[in-house]
C-alpha cells in the first residue's frame, strides 16, 4: 500500500511540475532576460567569474557541475525569457553560490558522491545475493542494507541543499528585478514543485530501507 501511494504521489508531482513549468514558460519575466542571461547576471552579481553557462539537451535536465564549474541549462531554460526559465536558472546558480561559500550540506553531499555512486551500482545485487544466501551468509543482506542506507542518507542530505538554493534564487530574482509582485509567486510555485520531487525521493528511499530491514529481521 505504501509503495502504491508513493507511485501515485510521484505521478501527481511529476505531472504537476511539468504543467507548472509549461504554464509559467508562457509568462515573461520582468527583466526580459533569457535563462542564460539570468544565470550570467546572477553569477556576476555574486562576484563569480569562473563558472560557464552552457546549453544541454533534454527538458528540465538543468544542473550545476562543480567539477568543471558549469551551469548546464536545458534548451528551453537557456533560450526563453520566461519566469520559469529565470527561476530554474537562478536555482542552479544558487548551487554555485553554495559551492563558492562552502555551504556545509553541499560539501557533505559532494563528499558523499563517490561512495554513494559506488553503493548505488552494487546495492541491488548485494541485497539480492543476501536474500538468496540468507541461510548460508546472513550478514550479506545486512551489508546490502547498509549500502542502501547510504543512498537514503544522500537523499536526505540533498533536501536542505535544494531548498536553500531555491531560497537564494527567489531572493535574488526579486532584488534584481527579474521577478515582480505578479511573477514572484509563479517562480516560488515552480521551484516548490521541483522540491517536492526530492522530498518524495527521500521518503521513498526511507520506506524502502525500512522494508529491507523488516525483511531481514523476519528472515
Amino acid at each position: 500500500m505504501l509503495f502504491g501511494i508513493l507511485m501515485i504521489a510521484s505521478f501527481i508531482i511529476q505531472n504537476t511540475l511539468q504543467n507548472r513549468f509549461s504554464k509559467y514558460s508562457q509568462v515573461n519575466n520582468s527583466s526580459g532576460l533569457t535563462g542564460a542571461e539570468v544565470a550570467e547576471k546572477m553569477l556576476r552579481d555574486n562576484g563569480i567569474t569562473d563558472v560557464q553557462v552552457t546549453c544541454i539537451k533534454g527538458k528540465l535536465t538543468d544542473h550545476y557541475n562543480p567539477q568543471n564549474k558549469t551551469v548546464n541549462l536545458s534548451y528551453d531554460v537557456y533560450h526563453l525569457s520566461s519566469i520559469a526559465a529565470a527561476a530554474v536558472a537562478a536555482h542552479e546558480c544558487g548551487h554555485v553560490i553554495q559551492h563558492a561559500e562552502g555551504y556545509a550540506p553541499l560539501k557533505l553531499r559532494t563528499a558523499m558522491v563517490p561512495v554513494v555512486s559506488f553503493a548505488s551500482n552494487i546495492v541491488q545485487w548485494v541485497i539480492l545475493a543476501g536474500i538468496i544466501l540468507i541461510n548460508v551468509l546472513p550478514s550479506l543482506l545486512w551489508v546490502g542494507i547498509g549500502l542502501f542506507a547510504l543512498t537514503t542518507l544522500f537523499s536526505i542530505v540533498t533536501l536542505p541543499v535544494e531548498v536553500n538554493a531555491s531560497q537564494r534564487a527567489i531572493k535574488w530574482l526579486e532584488s534584481a528585478g527579474v521577478a515582480d509582485a505578479q511573477t514572484k509567486p509563479m517562480a516560488v510555485d515552480a521551484l516548490k514543485w521541483a522540491a517536492y520531487t526530492y522530498v518524495l525521493a527521500a521518503i521513498s528511499s526511507l520506506v524502502t530501507l525500512f522494508y529491507y530491514i523488516n525483511m531481514a529481521q523476519r528472515r
